[in-house]
């Protein structure tokens, strides 16, 4: 993936992710501007801009739309009735923000080795740059993407040991995109 374009995921959708945000790393403040819109999806089958091939990753898509605007029990609603390691994904991804660190680990053992986790390792070098700080070198001495590495650096931040927030955040924005975009290529078929 070169770069998140969410024109590429059709009107609905791109109304729903512009402009990019960063989500808070804890349950923010649901985007209530938005709640109609998100209502509307799971009733609309052109949602995703294209015709939906499966559609327990169409949810999936519209369970990280919940997560990206911050309704913690709608996604919640959504993804525990999604069993695969990407309903798990995005499970594991809002008890992180709840947050609910180890209900979080819990779901990411079940995720397994995702298809987007070596991007995301990839992606997480980038944010942290030439000369990343001292607490995230051992995300870059890593052999894969660790998601247990990440939830506990969410907790260290969100406590105040380390100023950790921002560059969380960009991660986890990375790491929503990713799952977005694979989450909607397996509903529409490109995977």
């Amino acid at each position: 993936m070169v770069g998140f374009d969410a024109k590429k995921y059709g009107p609905m959708i791109e109304e729903l992710l512009l402009p990019t945000k960063l989500a808070p790393l804890d349950s923010g403040r649901p985007n209530v501007s938005v709640r109609a819109l998100l209502q509307g999806l799971s009733d609309n089958p052109d949602f995703l801009g294209k015709p939906i091939r499966d559609k327990l990753m169409a949810d999936a898509c519209i369970s990280g739309l919940w997560l990206y605007h911050d309704f913690m029990e709608e996604s919640h609603a959504i993804s525990q009735e999604i069993s695969s390691s990407a309903g798990s994904y995005w499970h594991g991804i809002l008890h992180r923000r709840e947050p609910d660190f180890p209900n979080s680990g819990y779901w990411f053992r079940r995720v397994g080795n995702f298809a987007t986790f070596e991007e995301l390792k990839q992606a997480t070098a980038v944010i942290l740059g030439d000369d990343p700080p001292e607490w995230s070198r051992f995300m870059l001495g890593e052999k894969r993407w660790d998601p247990f590495a990440f939830i506990d650096l969410c907790e260290r931040a969100l406590g105040g040991n380390v100023n950790a927030i921002p560059i969380c955040q960009r991660i986890a924005l990375k790491e929503w995109e990713l799952l977005f975009d694979y989450c909607y290529r397996a509903a529409v078929g490109y995977e």
